[in-house]
């Protein structure tokens, strides 16, 4: 549950539209819903600007139709992410109302939709880059941002980027997600005085060691300003820069 949601939830509550028992029951849930197999944390809205994520590699498909049940009852934003093929057919046999992003292996299902706050701009090195980049594009957006795609800008012909200076000026927080050496980041970083939040991927040859070097040269980045998140953790980049976004605009 929403900040936005609980206020709704008292103004009913205050209009005498719901009664004390039906209030109760909902802030009751509110700390986590017991699954047994899982905890559902109904509270991480309130308490941290970003409601329940399911991750869904590694789960069964008995939990993930539990927890689908679950998702059903829930009044805001529910994201399940990383959905392989078989667990799309699942997810959305089970939650009809859902939508598959299959651009970034992402089921939301969305009861209300959010305000679209303009300043976060995603930027990739290269196509084979745009996988992550869609995973932290999707979740920024689902969250209540508009976002700037610039796609294939990477360092090997610097020339592509700079069109798109004006546009990561303009932003508030900028994704770079990149490969390789990770080289765009600071590039971007050093034009720019909006947070810039690096996303290494796991594309490149032998020596990239699965986005490691990546990872490393990206925490190297002589920049201020610059933070990274994990190898190929596009969901991750896309939160930090929906966090950062609805501060600058003022909500809470």
């Amino acid at each position: 549950m929403s900040e936005i949601e609980l206020i709704k939830l008292l103004q009913l509550y205050k209009d005498g539209q719901i009664d004390d028992s039906e209030i109760l029951e909902t802030i009751s849930q509110l700390p986590f819903q017991d699954l047994g197999c899982a905890k559902l944390d109904t509270h991480r809205g309130l308490r941290c600007g970003v409601e329940e994520v399911i991750f869904c590699p590694g789960k069964s498909p008995e939990h993930l139709k539990t927890i689908c049940k679950a998702a059903l009852e829930m009044k805001g934003l529910c994201l399940f992410t990383r959905v392989s093929d078989d667990q799309v057919a699942l997810i959305l046999k089970e939650l009809p109302e859902a939508k598959h992003h299959p651009e970034a292996s992402i089921i939301a299902l969305c009861k209300t939709v959010p305000t679209q706050l303009e300043g976060i701009a995603v930027v990739t090195g290269g196509t084979s880059d745009i996988k992550v980049a869609e995973e932290a594009a999707v979740t920024a957006e689902l969250m209540g941002n508009k976002v700037e795609r610039i796609y294939d800008v990477g360092v090997a012909g610097i020339h592509r980027l700079f069109p798109y200076i004006e546009t990561l000026r303009k932003a508030n927080a900028i994704v770079v997600v990149a490969g390789m050496e990770g080289a765009l980041v600071t590039v971007v970083g050093g034009l720019v005085s909006a947070p810039v939040i690096a996303v290494p991927t796991s594309v490149g040859y032998g020596a990239n060691l699965g986005g490691m070097t990546t990872m490393l040269s990206m925490l190297n980045c002589c920049v201020p300003g610059v933070s990274v998140v994990n190898i190929d953790n596009g969901f991750g980049g896309g939160v930090a820069a929906h966090l950062i976004n609805r501060k600058v605009h003022g909500k809470r």
